[in-house]
């Protein structure tokens, strides 16, 4: 089996655009009572947009939100947590179950540019980690909102990060407060994810050596990235309707975060979770210890869950971070 074709057929497939296989039957331990369903969101009032933004080049583009509990955005008690999706391009429909497990707050969700309902230029000069900031602040800005915290899922986890090191190194006064961030299962160092999905992927092809490339898509799936027993609906529609033009770890395959400038503000406090048999390792959220300007950090791992936490055990997911949030609100 050529293993470095492997590698990249796992790195783009599975983690963040991935063509999903058949699930096991039989896999054990899986938290199937806690999982999210659908259903259980359509009670939530919502409210949707669009947004224009503008690169640098003139070029326009569209920019798809959702906001749940709009009524709460400028709620002084329990501020709003502006979300963002994992990828790059994966489409931000996957985090909607945060609507359940965080109850009363508002919800912001957007498509970043390539994704969802947003536009997908073929132009891949429009696409990067400044530019989404840059597209974040736009978001910000259109809906008004003041106060905020800022939770980033996976590569969402990356760009929350980098909107937080560039309004610090602004060092100006700013009308609008992140007051806390979430990073979760966001790693702080591509080449090492990658060298991470060599070991892990070696370790499946070690204990079975006849496995095609379905069959290990679908193993690694169920043991580091979501271990249900079947992929849950929303998230599965999210993987297989995920952009195509600027997506994957070869979109950021050199990313590693780096703290912002001495004189940089103080970034805000976070908290940054990791499921206990997630692809995103120990070592990789440690990262995260160097590139903050301050020790205000705290972290968690998910016990029995992987990636997605948020599907495998909600409740607790849900305690976890708005727990945090609440003290920081």
């Amino acid at each position: 089996m050529n293993f470095r074709g492997l590698r990249f057929h796992i790195v783009a497939l599975i983690l963040f655009r991935g063509r999903l296989c058949s699930s096991f039957n039989n896999r054990p331990n899986c938290h199937a009572s806690k999982t999210l369903s659908s259903t259980s969101l359509h009670a939530i009032s919502t409210n949707d947009g669009f947004i224009t933004i503008t690169r640098s080049n003139g070029s326009r583009h569209q920019l798809s939100y959702r906001i749940a509990r709009p009524m709460a955005l400028s709620s002084r008690q329990a501020a709003p947590i502006v979300t963002l999706h994992g990828g790059p391009s994966l489409p931000s429909s996957y985090l909607y179950p945060l609507e359940k497990v965080l109850p009363y707050r508002s919800i912001v969700y957007y498509d970043q540019l390539g994704c969802g309902k947003s536009d997908e230029p073929n132009d891949v000069s429009l696409y990067s980690i400044e530019d989404s900031v840059h597209d974040l602040k736009q978001l910000i800005k259109h809906l008004g909102v003041r106060r905020f915290h800022l939770y980033g899922h996976s590569y969402g986890g990356i760009l929350a990060f980098e909107y937080m090191k560039a309004v610090a190194s602004e060092k100006k006064e700013n009308d609008v407060e992140c007051l806390s961030a979430v990073l979760s299962s966001a790693p702080s160092d591509i080449p090492q994810l990658e060298k991470e999905f060599v070991r892990l992927t070696g370790k499946l092809t070690a204990a079975d050596g006849t496995l095609s490339a379905e069959e290990l898509n679908e193993l690694f799936r169920v043991n580091y990235q979501c271990r249900l027993d079947a992929m849950p609906e929303e998230l599965a529609y999210a993987y297989a309707n995920a952009g195509t033009v600027w997506s994957g770890t070869n979109a950021i395959a050199n990313y590693v975060a780096r703290p912002p400038p001495e004189d940089a503000t103080r970034m805000p406090s976070a908290l940054i979770t990791r499921g206990e048999f997630d692809f995103v390792s120990e070592d990789s959220v440690q990262g995260w210890k160097r590139t903050f300007n301050h020790k205000f950090l705290r972290f968690r791992t998910l016990e029995g869950c992987s990636h997605h936490g948020l599907y495998e055990n909600g409740s607790l997911y849900g305690e976890i971070v708005d727990s945090y949030v609440t003290e920081y609100d």
